[in-house]
């Protein structure tokens, strides 16, 4: 491929177009934040690369020369361009919110709401990518992730991170499954129960919280997933007790497909978190789906306490 011709430097070219669409150094230094030696000096530098006068210097004024009046109008149609072309990238790029979110805040909070968001929004378009991984902001197409599990807690280098919701969880169930192994009146009875995800370190940190020590031996369950929402699914199936967010499984225990046994709550100090590069924070498109996001939280924190 042919070089292109070697351009005069930019910041000369800028303070030509400037200062010929203004007819003043001064205004066009008031424009590009430069002083008005500054625009004169790159001025000199481009009539040197062109080896022609562009302005005729007169007392108060500067007017073009016939050189500068035929290079006008072509510099000015190339910055008109490139002024069309990266608004054009800006429309484009503000027009489309790629989020990154875990599996069941994805599919149990996330998806049943963006149709909320989209109708607040409707110039914003919603990617959507369900990873359990944390992505790489600086390597990866994502504006937004939400993050979670042994990552949540909120310190992330270069990433501006606001809580979502911390990780309280409880037994859960279909009434089926209560129905044939019998009424589950005290923590301890859960040991009659298959229990779904056994090893899950939240049963040790419900039972301590419900002032048992050591969690009684699971009844052996043949089902193995880890996932929220597939745990929620088989518990519905009457397939064992899961341990689980009801904050994720709102409409199920609505229609009477899980049950909660008890009111204890328990954590593990983790939460879910809204993350995106701190020098994204003033995109209107991050801030809306942020505000966003929050305010459905508050708004069904404020209804569960109602």
């Amino acid at each position: 491929m042919d070089k292109l011709p070697k351009l005069p430097p930019l910041a000369a070219i800028r303070a030509f177009e400037a200062a010929a669409r203004h007819g003043s150094f001064t205004k066009a230094a008031d424009e590009l934040g430069m002083t008005q030696a500054a625009v004169s000096y790159q001025v000199k530098l481009l009539e040197e690369r062109v080896g022609a006068p562009l302005f005729l210097r007169e007392a108060r004024r500067v007017v073009l020369s016939e050189a500068g009046r035929r290079l006008a109008p072509s510099v000015n149609e190339a910055f008109q361009r490139l002024h069309a072309g990266f608004a054009a990238l800006r429309e484009t790029a503000e027009g489309v919110l790629s989020v990154t979110a875990v599996h069941t805040f994805a599919t149990n909070w996330l998806v049943p709401r963006l149709g909320a968001f989209q109708a607040a929004h409707p110039e914003i378009a919603v990617r959507l990518d369900v990873s359990s991984r944390s992505v790489d902001f600086a390597r990866e197409d994502f504006d937004v992730g939400i993050r979670g599990g042994l990552h949540g807690r909120g310190l992330w280098p270069g990433l501006k991170a606001h809580a979502v919701m911390p990780m309280l969880f409880t037994p859960l169930c279909s009434p089926d499954l209560l129905a044939r192994y019998g009424p589950v009146e005290t923590p301890a009875d859960l040991a009659r129960l298959p229990r779904l995800f056994a090893h899950d370190e939240w049963w040790e940190h419900w039972f301590k919280a419900a002032g048992i020590a050591e969690p009684p031996p699971p009844v052996a369950s043949n089902l193995a997933v880890e996932v929220q929402s597939m745990l929620g699914t088989a518990a519905a199936g009457g397939q064992g007790v899961a341990m689980l967010m009801p904050a994720f499984f709102a409409a199920d225990l609505a229609a009477g497909r899980l049950v909660q046994p008890f009111e204890l709550m328990a954590t593990d100090g983790n939460s879910y978190w809204l993350v995106y590069p701190q020098e994204r924070e003033k995109s209107a498109k991050i801030r809306a789906f942020r505000e966003w996001v929050l305010a459905e939280v508050r708004r069904e924190a404020g209804r569960a306490v109602a």
